[in-house]
């Protein structure tokens, strides 16, 4: 309904002789494309009452976008008919405290039974039933964009003229680390591109290819496809 009346107003403001050209770019412009490929390691499932944590596998202190990421996949793998157990990022790095820190977190599946042998480690995890420790790793960058929009006010009021365009392209990685037996049972990446545009004829009109958030929602629902089948 929203594209609709956009693109509404847009053929109101837009001379004819124009409209259909720009129609078709939208049309076009506004679609993600998506990549979501897995690899299997090992054996998954979960039993009741088993737990996940995700955590960023290059994530900087302060850094919110990947907070928000995180959060995100967290919250669609945990929501819905068909939800996860997903035990809070932040409490579980805290309960840890210092062995899941930036510096000091395990780089490897094979660091991970020295770890688990530090004192109270074990017991941690064992309490909290947790059976998964999924590392996410990626990023959203712009690979490009052009174009020429320009904003000014005059006797006559204020408007905006011109059409702009950006590319984003979100890569992203999460691996499954199975805590019951010390492996690695995987892997699942997302890759999604689109590109954003913003014509403007006196009232600027964005249309954003949210390609982070859709891969967010698409690595969540393959992570639980790859745990529970």
């Amino acid at each position: 309904m929203i594209m609709k009346e956009r693109l509404k107003i847009i053929s109101i403001l837009i001379p004819n002789s124009i409209t259909v050209p720009l129609l078709l770019l939208i049309l076009l412009s506004a679609c993600v494309t998506a990549r979501i490929e897995d690899n299997r390691l090992g054996m998954t499932g979960l039993n009741e009452g088993e737990g996940i944590v995700i955590i960023a596998k290059s994530y900087h202190l302060g850094n919110e976008t990947e907070n928000k990421f995180i959060s995100c996949i967290s919250k669609n793998m945990r929501d819905g008919a068909s939800g996860l157990r997903i035990i809070s990022n932040q409490e579980f790095v805290d309960s840890l405290f210092p062995w899941f820190e930036p510096r000091t977190a395990p780089a490897n599946m094979q660091s991970l039974p020295l770890l688990m042998n530090r004192p109270g480690v074990a017991n941690i995890i064992k309490n909290n039933s947790i059976r998964y420790i999924i590392w996410v790793d990626g990023n959203t960058d712009s690979t490009g964009g052009g174009g020429n929009l320009s904003c000014a006010v005059g006797p006559g009021g204020a408007g905006c003229f011109g059409f702009a365009w950006w590319s984003d392209d979100a890569k992203y990685e999460a691996s499954v680390w199975d805590l019951s037996d010390f492996s690695e049972d995987g892997n699942v990446t997302a890759d999604y591109s689109g590109t954003s545009f913003l014509p403007a004829v006196i009232i600027p009109i964005p249309f954003i290819a949210r390609t982070q958030n859709r891969a967010c929602q698409g690595l969540a629902e393959q992570l639980k496809l790859f745990i529970v089948g």
